[in-house]
Parts: structure tokens; sequence; C-alpha cells
């Protein structure tokens, strides 16, 4: 797909922006300071996909802590700021690979100065972080408003010939999301961080950020984006690379596809469904698995899955490609269905 081209940045190593792929990132959920928890979790989220990190950076023991955490971890990571600018430039020193501001709660402009001269000094890119619901009283909550409020920081930035910039403009409402980002996207020449904010628990997250993000990265707009999700940040990794799986963005991602019942099943379907998921949400494969009710949606309408079953009473036929194979008994059909997939 082409994407929208952005002046490509560096960010601990990885490329964002320019035609380069779109990056999941994800935040964590500890206590920044308490170095172990945060290491141990950004060390899953990376096993699960996670490709830059974010950590919050609340007081000095935050920014102290960002030096023993990045020497232990293999994915970059963005020292999170708000309110105070001086917390920025204890992240910078203790090695942060990239600063994220909020100009809604930060507007020193000489404190901004000397963040950005050092981030320069040390080639620190900066993202300045737009959230609807924290813009400056002055503002209206538009995407207009979004927009000049980067503009402001924007300007003193450029002005100290500062340039790796990463913008993100982030709403709790999907729709004002959309805007604010197709209008930032002929705005700024910079990479953009797409996300949904305060966007809820797993379901509703998951469908405006869906709906939010999914369409921007059909507009071929977005260098990095974040699912927020009010629960374990592991899953927002799983629902990233579902997305952009869909937006034929990213490859070594499982699909499943499996019907939503109906009273022609004659086998216990659903367990299947639920344990298959999560199997192959810990694979990094480009396979189609199809778990289907019974012969009315089975290798017909699944016929393009690589792998799958189709329901029979207490049993199901095992088809690839759309080619029966054999039946299995129910109680083989996910000891199967995981050698297959094994195999492929």
């Amino acid at each position: 797909m082409k994407r929208t081209e952005t002046r490509a940045i560096d960010v601990g190593g990885v490329r964002i922006g320019g035609q380069n792929k779109v990056v999941i990132q994800s935040m964590t959920s500890t206590r920044t300071k308490d170095v172990e928890k945060t290491i141990s979790q950004i060390r899953s989220l990376t096993e699960r996909g996670c490709e830059i990190i974010r950590v919050a950076v609340l007081d000095a023991d935050d920014a102290r802590a960002i030096a023993e955490i990045r020497s232990q971890i293999d994915i970059p990571l963005v020292a999170d700021i708000h309110f105070n600018p001086d917390l920025a430039i204890k992240a910078i020193e203790n090695g942060a690979d990239k600063i994220r501001l909020n100009p809604g709660n930060i507007e020193d402009e000489a404190k901004i100065k000397e963040v950005v001269t050092l981030a320069k000094s040390r080639h620190i890119p900066i993202r300045i972080g737009i959230n609807s619901g924290s813009l400056n009283k002055r503002y209206e909550r538009n995407e207009v408003s979004m927009i000049e409020s980067a503009k402001d920081h924007i300007r003193i930035l450029e002005a100290l010939d500062f340039h790796d910039i990463c913008l993100s403009f982030k709403s709790s409402d999907p729709l004002e999301t959309i805007k604010a980002y197709r209008l930032a996207s002929t705005t700024f020449p910079y990479p953009l961080h797409l996300g949904v904010t305060e966007a809820g628990g797993l379901i509703d997250s998951t469908v405006k950020s869906s709906l939010a993000l999914g369409s921007l990265l059909l507009d071929g707009i977005g260098d990095t984006i974040r699912i927020s999700i009010s629960d374990d940040p592991i899953k927002e990794i799983t629902v990233a690379k579902k997305l952009l799986k869909a937006c034929d963005l990213y490859k070594s991602v499982p699909t499943l596809i499996s019907c939503p019942t109906c009273g022609r099943i004659q086998y216990d379907m659903l367990p299947i469904v639920r344990e298959m998921e999560a199997y192959l949400d810990t694979l990094d494969k480009d396979i189609t698995v199809a778990i289907m009710g019974c012969a009315v949606n089975g290798p017909g309408e699944a016929k393009g899955a690589d792998i799958g079953i189709a329901g029979m009473k207490d049993s199901a036929l095992l088809f690839k490609k759309g080619e029966i194979v054999k039946t299995i008994p129910q109680t083989e059909i996910i000891k199967t269905l995981k050698e297959e997939i094994e195999k492929y």
C-alpha cells in the first residue's frame, strides 16, 4: 500500500516515517520506578510484537529508572512527560530514545527550548502529543484547534532547527480523531503516531480504534500506532497486529475464520474457537485457519483457508485449501489442528 510520505526519523534504531512499515507501540502500566516489574512487562510485550515502548515519568525516580530499564530491553524507550519539562531533560540524560511532550500542560517556552537543545545534541526525537481533552483553555475542542496547538509548539522546535519530530492528535471520539489526522497529514511533513485515546475496554477500544485507525491506514496515513485499551497491554499488541494484517500492512500474523454459530451445529465448537484463538495469538506465521460450524459453512465458504475444520455430529472434517482430508473425532480436533498448523 502506498502511504503518505513523511519525514523519516530514527527512534533508538527503529526508523519511522517515510515509507517504512507502520510500527506497533504500547505503554507500560507499571510504576516506572519499579524497574523489575517494568522490565518484565516490556519483555512480555516485546515477545508479542511491540516495537516501541512508552513509560510514564512522573518524578525524578522514574527518570533515573530509565537508565537501568533501557540497558535491559531490546526495543526503543519513549519517556512520557507531562507538566514538568525538567523531567524530560532527566529522561534524556538517562538514555530515553524519544520524548513525548503534551502541549496542553507544558507551555514554558524557555524550558521547552532547553529540552529541544539537549534532544538535538543527543539526536533524540520529540513527539508532540496533542489530546483533545487536554488542550489549553484558549482553544475550542475540535480538530482545527488540535492542529493550531501543534503549530504553536512546532514553531519553537523549528526555530531551533530541530526537525526530528513526531505528531499525534488523539481524541476519545473516533470521528474527531479521523478528522484531526486527515487535516494533519495535509498540514505537516512529520510522521504521525495514530491512536484513539481513552478508548475504553477491549470491545469499545477495538471498535473505536478499528474505525478510526483502520480508516486512516487505508488512506495511507500513519507511521506508528497504539491501541489504547483499559486492560492488560498485551491485548493492545494483539489488536494492533490484527488491524494491520486486515489492512494488508503486516504479513506474519495468523488469521482466524469462524462462523457465528446457529442451530445446524452438532459439535462443541465454541471452546475450540477460544482455545485456537489464544494459540494463534502466540504465533508469528502468515496462516489462515477456519473453524466452521457445519458442512454448509465448511470447505466451501472457507476454501481460502490454509487449514480448517467443518463440524459434524461430535466430530469434524479436516480440510486444507478447500480439499477435505479426513474426519476427526471431537476429542482430537484441537490436537490435530495444532499439529497441522505447526507443520504448515
